[in-house]
């Protein structure tokens, strides 16, 4: 009788452990993977940030070669609206507009000070007064040819660093790196072989 008693128990002990043990693993088959979905978001927007960021860093280039040259306006201004198109798609959804992303300076009128909040007729508009200081302008040769071999090599490292990107980016997001890294190395040979 007493025999009886335990093994009863322990079927029980036992079915309730199995019973425990679905129950914990349809729970967290569950949870599992929105936790990896959120962890991918996380990381896509932390490489689509970057993405952005070298994008931009490439336009503030354009910007400072056109205002220490603007007789390249109509050379430059083609592939700088690229640019720009380029850094906010690869932007994460809903983030603030590029800093600098106004109309290139045109060969007509003397460029803006980077300061001035004036309005763009195309793209974003550069932020006003109460916004973070945008970063510095790069150097720029005083030579217009040495200014565009610059840029060109810019163009060249931003792809590369594009192209880097692509083994941890989503198929997506990768297909997009891939057609900005491409067009980037475009640019890069219309401001150097394309233009001799």
């Amino acid at each position: 009788m007493e025999r009886t008693g335990t093994t009863r128990r322990r079927a029980l002990f036992a079915g309730g452990a199995a019973a425990a043990a679905a129950l914990t693993g349809c729970s967290w088959e569950e949870s599992g993977p929105r936790r990896a979905t959120t962890r991918s978001e996380s990381a896509e927007t932390v490489l689509r940030r970057r993405s952005a960021e070298l994008s931009g860093a490439l336009l503030r280039r354009y910007d400072a070669v056109l205002t220490a040259h603007p007789a390249l306006t109509a050379r430059l201004s083609p592939l700088r609206a690229e640019v720009v198109r380029h850094a906010e798609a690869l932007a994460p959804a809903g983030s603030r507009p590029l800093r600098g992303s106004s109309p290139a300076p045109s060969a007509s009128r003397p460029p803006s000070p980077p300061a001035s909040p004036a309005p763009a007729a195309s793209g974003p508009a550069r932020p006003g007064p109460s916004a973070e200081a945008s970063p510095a302008a790069p150097p720029v040769p005083a030579d217009a040819g040495a200014a565009v071999r610059e840029l060109a090599a810019a163009e060249r490292t931003t792809a590369d660093a594009h192209t880097a990107a692509l083994s941890g980016a989503p198929p997506e997001y990768a297909r997009l790196l891939a057609s900005v890294a491409a067009a980037g190395a475009v640019h890069a040979y219309l401001l150097t072989e394309g233009a001799r």
